[in-house]
């Protein structure tokens, strides 16, 4: 389980359009913030 703070793992996921995302492309970028949230009507 990850934790706040730990480094994320890669992983690629399609984005609206269908292309292939993945988190390596934006390795280089000035910031970067993952959010993940808990499905919709989860108590959290």
């Amino acid at each position: 389980m990850l934790k706040s703070g730990d480094t994320a793992p890669a992983f690629s996921l399609p984005d609206q359009s269908g292309n292939l995302i993945s988190l390596a492309d934006f390795i280089n970028s000035r910031a970067l913030v993952l959010y993940f949230y808990p499905a919709d009507f989860t108590p959290g």
